[in-house]
């Protein structure tokens, strides 16, 4: 779609510019290898609920690496005073909650932000759009709060999670009340917006739910050019709240598309497996999936999945579901 064709081509441009900053390559790969983060571990909280802080996480999640808690034996929920921030010279960043620890934006701030072309986070490539590293991964955490309200790097979007490039993973993870922006034609992502991946390698989410998103265009997942497999994972309550669509229509903001999941750019493909995805709305198209490929190339593939009761109140190709691509497979599944 045009807007996205935009979005994308400034992207691409600003990347194939890209040279690393303050670094020859020998001294990229020498800061690297002096910050390996592959062994490193990192544990938050030293037992109790009030040593596990913003700053201590955000300090984590700089240096890399595993990343745990050690909040006390309950859940906790830790209110972040400042958005953390992957530092590209980590090979990896792995947040693991145990399954007790919420993040809180306090619906001022995004969460977790990750970006290879960043200058302030270190560019390490000349190709920053496309490299393999960081590898983020996020499991057994809770994102509650998030909003990129107000935030304009690379188009804004991500309330919880904002990445572009590296690679990034979801596991057993819960997203809820996130925000992002509440128009804009290819704006979106309450709570995760990607855009890039390393070799076009899909994002994996699995075991995850995400609710209660609002934003202007996919208030679960939202990205450009990139594919998404999706696996045994929840999806309910999400609104794409933007109006006018995308492109916009003459006077509208534009957007509204996609109540859990927005999708645009060139070959991007979507795979759907084993999961629920109900009672999300869009007000333009697709309550529960807007799915349009730019050069009309992608594949969406739905098994063993239930889709129902995702209305679309502008326009839709089957029920909840806007699909402009190649191929649309959906096997083992209701669709209604």
């Amino acid at each position: 779609m045009r807007a996205g064709v935009l979005v994308a081509a400034a992207l691409a441009a600003v990347a194939a510019s890209a040279t690393p900053v303050g670094a020859s390559g020998l001294e990229a790969r020498a800061a690297r290898t002096s910050t390996d983060d592959r062994a490193a571990a990192t544990v938050v909280g030293s037992g109790t609920p009030a040593s596990c802080t913003s700053r201590a996480v955000v300090r984590a999640v700089a240096r890399g690496g595993l990343i745990t808690f050690d909040c006390g034996p309950g859940p906790v929920t830790i209110a972040m005073e400042q958005t953390a921030k992957v530092v590209n010279t980590s090979a990896s960043v792995v947040l693991d909650g145990g399954g007790t620890v919420t993040l809180s934006g306090q619906g001022q701030r995004r969460i977790l932000y990750m970006n290879t072309c960043d200058r302030a986070q270190v560019w390490t490539t000349s190709h920053c759009n496309d490299q393999a590293e960081p590898r983020l991964v996020v499991k057994r955490m809770r994102f509650v709060g998030g909003s990129s309200v107000g935030e304009a790097t690379d188009g804004g979007g991500g309330g919880a999670i904002f990445v572009r490039g590296g690679r990034l993973k979801l596991l057993d993870s819960e997203f809820a009340g996130n925000r992002c922006e509440r128009t804009g034609p290819d704006l979106g992502g309450a709570a995760v917006r990607v855009l890039d991946q390393h070799r076009d390698r899909p994002v994996v989410v699995k075991r995850s739910t995400f609710t209660g998103g609002r934003c202007s265009n996919g208030s679960a997942l939202s990205s450009i050019g990139v594919s998404w497999r999706v696996v045994d994972s929840t999806f309910t309550a999400n609104r794409a709240v933007g109006r006018g669509a995308n492109p916009s229509r003459p006077g509208t903001p534009g957007g509204g598309s996609g109540g859990a999941i927005y999708m645009d750019g060139d070959d991007i493909h979507l795979v759907v497996e084993d999961s629920t995805i109900t009672g999300n709305r869009a007000r333009e198209g697709g309550g529960a999936i807007f799915f349009v490929p730019n050069d009309r190339s992608g594949t969406l593939t739905i098994r063993g999945s239930r889709l129902e009761d995702n209305p679309s109140d502008g326009f839709e190709t089957i029920p909840g579901i806007f699909f402009l691509g190649a191929r649309r497979t959906i096997t083992d599944s209701v669709v209604r």
